[in-house]
């Protein structure tokens, strides 16, 4: 029995990353690219419209974020992010995306993003919209994803001990080592849940699962001593919070 094929959407508002894609998806006898769109309304239309089992959409685009177009659509399917900015990567993966390509991505990289769309492709005879699956719920993170290289790593957020502020970046300290992700630390914030993690000052955010004690550092902060023994010297205000939960 032949392959199911796979109905796509390219939405991107470039026409040189239009073009390249559609050419690159040419080349996959079991892609039909059914539909394009040059803004995120467009996209969501045709979307909605089409039904694609399969949805190419750039991160940034006019009236409708892709990030945001994702969110919307009304029924199961796969997504793979394009976009020049990898800051994006955190949110792209938690709603679900399949994959996640940074421009400009030659044959090759797509290439291994069209694996991972076979591997999840039905089995024979069932269709393709039937089995595709996005995770498009809300609420706290559940992982946070580092680029290295050219590989996205996974961090479970319950291994995650501190996150500390680097300019416009996040340097998120966990039980797998030090990582950079390209968000800022308030974007993280308010994402992570409030019930384990907390901001105790502007450039830095412990989880309390990791706090080995609390002390006074003067008469109104508090100094928190995590586990693996490092100290970070919380705000006035968070540490009239962290007392409030002490009590």
């Amino acid at each position: 029995m032949s392959e199911p094929r796979v109905r796509a959407l390219i939405a991107e508002d470039e026409e040189p990353a239009r073009d390249s894609l559609r050419e690159y998806l040419a080349d996959v006898p079991w892609i039909e690219v059914v539909a394009e769109a040059v803004d995120g309304g467009s996209a969501l239309a045709l979307a909605e419209q089409q039904r694609p089992d399969l949805l190419f959409l750039d991160v940034r685009l006019p009236e409708l974020s892709g990030l945001e177009v994702a969110r919307r659509i009304s029924y199961p399917a796969e997504i793979v992010f394009t976009t020049a900015y990898d800051r994006f990567a955190v949110a792209a993966f938690e709603i679900g995306a399949l994959d996640y390509l940074v421009k400009p991505f030659g044959r090759e990289r797509l290439a291994a993003a069209v694996a991972r769309v076979r591997g999840r492709l039905p089995q024979a005879g069932v269709p393709a919209s039937d089995r595709v699956r996005s995770s498009l719920t809300p609420g706290p993170l559940g992982r946070l994803f580092a680029r290295q290289g050219d590989r996205i790593i996974p961090i479970p957020v319950e291994g995650v001990r501190r996150i500390q502020a680097q300019g416009d970046y996040a340097e998120v300290h966990a039980a797998q080592g030090v990582f950079l992700l390209h968000v800022t630390l308030g974007e993280l914030a308010a994402r992570l849940d409030p019930g384990r993690f907390r901001q105790v000052h502007r450039s830095h955010i412990v989880n309390l699962d990791q706090v080995e004690h609390l002390r006074p550092y003067d008469e109104r902060r508090l100094a928190i001593t995590l586990k693996d023994g490092t100290v970070v010297v919380a705000s006035r205000a968070a540490s009239e919070e962290l007392r409030r939960l002490a009590r």
